[in-house]
């Protein structure tokens, strides 16, 4: 690199913006841009981001060492149903268990379930000889006759990825790998997902479910990253690009290519992870993460300090056995659209105007109101000066369109239809809150409001007067906060072994052999990816339940090594994690470990790194403008963060302004810099 400069970027492309952050190391500073997302192309804006924040800030495309990069393309996949065709292999007998799933009532008062979700129809399911046992032992050997057979009839649907997933091939993948091998020297060149290798845990539905969704992805991120590596070459960019799994911890683009499964909360991941950082360097250690962006509402917990982790999600109706942090994501951001429901119903979303053609105001063709219309045509957004004054907004054609598709049918003036459509979105934003706390026993009035994402600031204070809730935390670049997680993300390898034994002195043994076994696949996977002995730390956690529950609970192990001491310090973990859930523990009932996993860590950066410190770089000029705050049009002053030191107080009600976001501080709230450059604003009695 020339003059030893390397720029790390972290990159998060969201379905209305790519946010960009990256760290200098010949100045140790980090810096961040916002450029609006190419949805025919996201590789496109994101080479176009990088290109923009290279100009503004003098960096070559030589400088770029590493590229962390957050996508929802795996996510929209799913969402948009735009995925190939694929076919299922499973044990004969078997090949129903897509549409029978669980049977739990969602509903309990509905008549009827709700519509499954099934990716792979039934003709394009495949039952295979052959039979393994709960213990790995083979009752049924493969018939290679009617393997033969099964292969053929894959070939003649003319596919382009299939799923295998066979009953107990956690215990002995053996006849997967046969059935594997046989397909691709019939098929080369077929995408085939092993359940085995995705997610080789008990429940055949979920393993089933997750295998399928990962066969299908597996030629969607091949082709993005195909072509995201040629429009990096075309820029001159020949730096690595890992990409962001939904734990938060990132894997190489081949990696991802072969369980992109595990990159369904790509994005979101990062500014969990980001939420959990900043909570410990404020001392603040219950706070509720919000990230409000274009298109969604993104909702997670760190309680104590900590973010939850769980071993299964869901994603519009299927399951997903993977480790992710634990959120709830409503349709719920500045791109979401206001329209009137059938009954004539004020709604707000989930339907968004997305990046293109985006809000009414953007002038690309949009002719729906949205919550940025509306903001904007209530004085709180300033319209010359959005995404740093590259962008500006046409406040005259949202009020129109507010005008004639809300207002004037409700009865209503602009103002009222503009204020009801912004009471409409606080209140999902608040539910959606309250459901996140309230499904694990927490009150809101207990923890802090730490809000980011580009339209975050507009509605963080008056949702968390709804909540009860007095303080809001702002972070020091709310707009591109979780690109500022996934700068700091390191290499992550989550891997796992599933074996039902209780933690008695009597399974160690077992115990012991599946660690073993895990941490050789762990260095192995980390030695492949360049990373330094020093630089690997190994964890281990184990999924816990009380014998006869249909769930566990993902318990850490105890520090040192495996005994009987640490194995009855489990249990005392587990039981007190259940008591903070659920209210309730039982230490007189059996205890079952049913999963065994290991989380291998490849560090990137440096290890306790201080965030850079924080000083005022613009000359305050006073100003101010009318805006519609506390239910009435007023004339607040407008204040630009970066002319605030640290110690600073705003009262409210006032504007704070960045390049990329607005921070609305409504009356009886005041607003405080702090020496990190973060903000807080609190409640006033």
């Amino acid at each position: 690199m020339a003059g030893g400069r390397r720029i790390t970027l972290a990159v998060d492309i969201g379905g209305t913006f790519t946010d960009l952050e990256f760290r200098d190391s010949l100045s140790g500073e980090t810096h961040s841009l916002k450029s609006p997302t190419t949805p025919d192309d996201p590789a496109r804006g994101l080479t176009e981001a990088v290109a923009l924040a290279g100009e503004r800030f003098g960096f070559a495309p030589g400088d770029v060492s590493l590229i962390l990069h957050g996508t929802t393309i795996a996510t929209n996949a799913i969402l948009t149903r735009d995925l190939p065709k694929g076919a299922l292999v499973t044990t004969a007998g078997f090949e129903d268990v897509l549409e029978i799933g669980r049977h739990a009532r969602t509903d309990i008062y509905a008549l009827r379930g709700p519509d499954r979700t099934v990716l792979i129809p039934r003709r394009r399911r495949f039952g295979a000889p052959g039979r393994i046992d709960a213990r790995g032992n083979e009752v049924r050997p493969l018939d290679p006759p009617a393997l033969a057979g099964v292969v053929e009839a894959v070939a003649a649907t003319d596919v382009e990825a299939v799923a295998i997933c066979l009953l107990n091939a956690f215990a002995n993948p053996a006849h997967e790998i046969a059935i594997r091998d046989a397909l691709a020297a019939r098929l080369p060149g077929l995408a085939i997902s092993c359940s085995h290798e995705v997610s080789p845990e008990i429940r055949e539905f979920e393993r089933t479910a997750t295998t399928a969704l990962n066969a299908l992805l597996v030629p969607v991120i091949a082709r993005y990253a195909t072509t995201l590596r040629a429009r990096l070459a075309e820029a001159g960019i020949g730096a690595p690009v890992l990409l962001i799994q939904s734990n938060g911890g990132a894997i190489s683009l081949d990696a991802a290519a072969r369980l992109p499964v595990r990159l369904l909360l790509s994005g979101p991941s990062g500014g969990v992870l980001a939420a959990q950082a900043l909570a410990r360097r404020l001392g603040i250690p219950d706070v509720a993460g919000v990230d409000m962006g274009g298109t969604s509402y993104d909702v997670a917990v760190v309680a104590g300090g900590e973010c939850g982790v769980v071993a299964q999600g869901e994603i519009d109706g299927l399951p997903v056995r993977a480790p992710m942090v634990e959120m709830i994501t409503i349709g719920a951001g500045g791109g979401s659209v206001a329209h009137l429901d059938a009954t004539g119903r004020l709604m707000v979303g989930p339907r968004s105007a997305g990046a293109m053609p985006g809000p009414v105001c953007y002038r690309r063709g949009g002719e729906e109101p949205t919550v940025t219309d509306v903001n904007l045509i209530l004085g709180r957004l300033d319209g010359a000066r959005f995404l740093g004054g590259r962008f500006a907004l046409d406040r005259e054609a949202a009020r129109a369109a507010l005008e004639a598709r809300i207002a004037r049918p409700l009865g209503l003036d602009l103002d009222r239809a503009a204020a009801g459509v912004l009471a409409v979105v606080n209140a999902k934003l608040a539910a959606s809150i309250k459901t996140a706390l309230f499904a694990r026993g927490l009150d809101p009035r207990d923890f802090a409001l730490m809000s980011f994402g580009g339209a975050g600031g507009l509605h963080a204070c008056e949702v968390a007067e709804e909540l009860g809730v007095r303080r809001v935390i702002f972070p020091r670049d709310p707009s591109t906060f979780s690109a500022h997680g996934i700068l700091s993300s390191d290499i992550r390898h989550d891997l796992s072994r599933a074996g039902i034994m209780r933690p008695e002195e009597a399974s160690l043994p077992a115990l012991a052999a599946m660690a073993t076994e895990l941490q050789e696949a762990g260095e192995a996977l980390l030695e492949a990816d360049g990373i330094d002995p020093g630089r690997r730390r190994m964890s281990f956690s184990a999924d816990i339940r009380y014998r006869g529950q249909a769930f566990e609970l993902m318990t850490d192990f105890p520090e040192g090594p495996l005994s009987a001491t640490t194995l009855s310090e489990l249990r005392e973990r587990f039981e007190a994690q259940h008591r903070r859930r659920f209210s309730f523990d039982d230490p007189a009932e059996a205890v079952e470990i049913v999963t065994l996993r290991l989380t291998a860590t490849g560090l990137l950066g440096e290890e306790g790194a201080a965030a850079p410190a924080y000083a005022a770089s613009e000359a305050a000029e006073p100003g101010s403008r009318p805006v519609h705050v506390d239910g009435a049009w007023t004339e607040v002053p407008v204040i630009r963060q970066l002319s605030l030191a640290p110690g600073a107080l705003v009262e409210g009600p006032a504007v704070v302004e960045q390049d990329y976001t607005t921070m609305l501080i409504p009356g009886g709230w005041s607003l405080t810099m702090k020496e990190t450059g973060d903000m807080i604003a609190e409640k006033r009695a």
